[in-house]
């Protein structure tokens, strides 16, 4: 059985991801799991209080969690658990997921801040962080099932044969149709060079017995682009594969992975290599 991972703090954005969460492990016939991960108030950790106060609320948190799990499974007939921790959230996922031998991690994503596109938030760490499938669903984002998947991917790069199994295979359960799109400013290249053809031809082997489109933009505005073909193609789910830069590019880089998850109305499901 699939197991999914969902994270909350009981906040909007994080309870907008468990409802979705909890749809598409209905659709899938999976497992979810409630984590969270909590931490003393501010105003609790900067006053000395008794041991038996901390575990109350403890106790009060593993609860609330318990009581959120038992609901979630009376009203989407779905198999829930939930695993609370005593510490950050970030601290805590890897484990988590190693634990419950989880498929798939699912995380509530906040409105687009300069804080967040500077520095990022607990979701874009995951995505950056973990070697793990992550969906970064924005507030307002329901499951309905997904008919139109955008692959947004750079082709001249390759695309992993596993990469193309894993969209294959989410495609066929959906019944979604899938538009590979790639930016580039030397998309030429790509349409009259070998190694594009031998690209698309891959895509094309990957995608066998799925409606897809393949599409490909000329321009250095990449996050732009994805951005604009969201809108065209009506999109209800992007797919990025995050590139892992080295330390010094990583000072000049930012992820258009993690730029674009902070910045979306429709969820962003980050396929690591």
């Amino acid at each position: 059985m699939i197991t999914i991972i969902v994270a909350t703090d009981f906040s909007d954005v994080a309870e907008n991801a468990v409802a979705y969460a909890a749809a598409a492990a209905k659709h899938s016939k999976a497992r979810l799991i409630l984590f969270n991960s909590y931490a003393l108030p501010h105003h609790a950790s900067n006053t000395i209080l008794p041991a038996s106060s901390v575990q109350k609320l403890i106790d009060d948190n593993n609860n609330r969690l318990q009581e959120r799990a038992l609901d979630i499974a009376k009203t989407y007939g779905i198999e829930v658990g939930f695993e609370t921790r005593f510490s950050f959230v970030g601290d805590e996922l890897s484990d988590v997921l190693k634990k419950h031998e989880a498929d798939l991690l699912i995380l509530g994503m906040g409105a687009k801040t300069l804080e967040q596109d500077l520095i990022g938030n607990t979701t874009t760490a995951a995505i950056k962080q973990l070697k793990f499938p992550v969906i970064a669903v924005p507030i307002g984002a329901k499951f309905e099932g997904l008919k139109k998947i955008l692959f947004a991917c750079d082709v001249l790069r390759g695309v992993p044969v596993q990469i193309l199994k894993r969209i294959k295979e989410l495609a066929i359960s959906l019944d979604a149709e899938v538009e590979v799109f790639h930016v580039n400013n030397a998309i030429d290249e790509l349409q009259s060079g070998e190694r594009g053809l031998s690209e698309k031809d891959a895509i094309g082997n990957g995608l066998a017995g799925v409606s897809y489109y393949y599409k490909n933009v000329k321009s250095n505005a990449v996050i732009k682009e994805i951005a604009k073909e969201i809108k065209a193609f009506d999109a209800d789910l992007l797919i990025m594969i995050p590139n892992k830069y080295g330390f010094w590019a990583s000072l000049v880089h930012r992820s258009k992975t993690r730029v674009m998850a902070s910045g979306l109305e429709i969820p962003l499901f980050s396929i690591p290599l």
